[in-house]
């Protein structure tokens, strides 16, 4: 019966694709590690009283929310038949928490599962057909979520930022660059345990002390920078987030894997390291001269990306269907 339901299931979402006027969105909270997170649903509007639909979990770039790609692409997904979450990681946007702006691997990797956990009770999704989708940094993250969790089905990589010891090196100064921000971050630490947290601008077109100084899609207000981006980093972020092997995740993940990149994106040399590690099915698509930013919310880039990951998701969950 259930691989019967699941066949129906897909062939209803193969032959669904409604514009964005057709897709419904409500705002939605679940708990994770004591607090509130909250998101945003995105559901066909076709979606029947008794119709359960694939679920997927869409995670951004690091210091974003879900008003940027990660709804973006949550929608994107709707288009393509999927009920889709997009959210908040604890401290960051709506969602609460006492530590602010915090770019924790641990932590955001725990808020995936618990997003997991969450989507699993809709009565729009089909509990047994959970799938994550990882954009940029959040694909390591994505990557640890999904792995040894029976919620999940697939996971979908799309511009993935991963990165091991030696690509930090190489992307932040060497070994006394890195060790230089860890102390960054030891002091900031110890700052904010005496209720004093250090929190930079994340991105400025004219602040040189910024995370991201002129840096595309974040400085821009038609693009990243829309009013409700917190466009803050607390510098206790450095130290789990330079000693993170999101490369690593590779030998760990146990689903079928897709990973949309470009040699011109940033760091495909820590994407084909995590592929190289891969002990499951894995399909690639690799376009020429799109860069990172382009997958934000290039449509073109965007379209490709996710109708990629839709067929992704298909093709997984009728192979285990049979």
């Amino acid at each position: 019966m259930k691989q019967f339901a699941l066949a129906a299931i897909l062939a209803t979402v193969a032959a669904t694709t409604v514009s964005a006027a057709e897709v419904a969105s409500r705002k939605v909270t679940f708990p994770s590690n004591g607090e509130t997170i909250v998101g945003t649903l995105y559901v066909p509007s076709d979606t029947a009283a008794d119709t359960r639909r694939p679920g997927v979990i869409v995670a951004g770039a690091w210091t974003s929310i879900k008003e940027q790609m990660s709804g973006l692409y949550a929608k994107e997904m709707a288009e393509r038949g999927f009920v889709a979450l997009a959210f908040d990681y604890r401290g960051w946007g709506e969602s609460s928490g006492t530590i602010r702006f915090k770019e924790d691997p641990v932590m955001k990797t725990a808020d995936i599962i618990a997003a997991a956990d969450f989507l699993s009770t809709l009565s729009e999704v089909d509990p047994d057909a959970i799938n994550g989708l990882g954009i940029c940094a959040s694909a390591g993250y994505m990557a640890d979520a999904v792995s040894g969790n029976p919620r999940f089905r697939s996971l979908s990589l799309v511009a993935p930022w991963l990165h091991n010891r030696a690509i930090v090196e190489q992307v932040y100064g060497g070994a006394e660059g890195v060790a230089k921000l860890i102390a960054v971050s030891r002091s900031a630490e110890r700052a904010e345990e005496k209720g004093s947290p250090s929190i930079i601008i994340a991105a400025s077109a004219t602040d040189e002390s910024s995370l991201m100084y002129q840096i595309p899609y974040y400085t821009e207000a038609d693009r990243g920078l829309v009013p409700q981006y917190d466009n803050k980093f607390n510098l206790g972020s450095w130290e789990p987030w330079l000693k993170y092997d999101s490369v690593a995740t590779g030998s760990r993940v146990d689903k079928p894997v897709l990973l949309v990149h470009s040699e011109a994106a940033a760091v495909p040399e820590g994407a084909h390291a995590f592929l190289g590690l891969l002990k499951v099915d894995a399909t690639t698509r690799w376009f020429e001269g799109g860069t990172q930013f382009d997958f934000y919310d290039r449509q073109q880039h965007v379209d490709a990306a996710a109708d990629a990951v839709a067929e992704h998701i298909e093709k997984v969950l009728r192979r285990q269907s049979n």
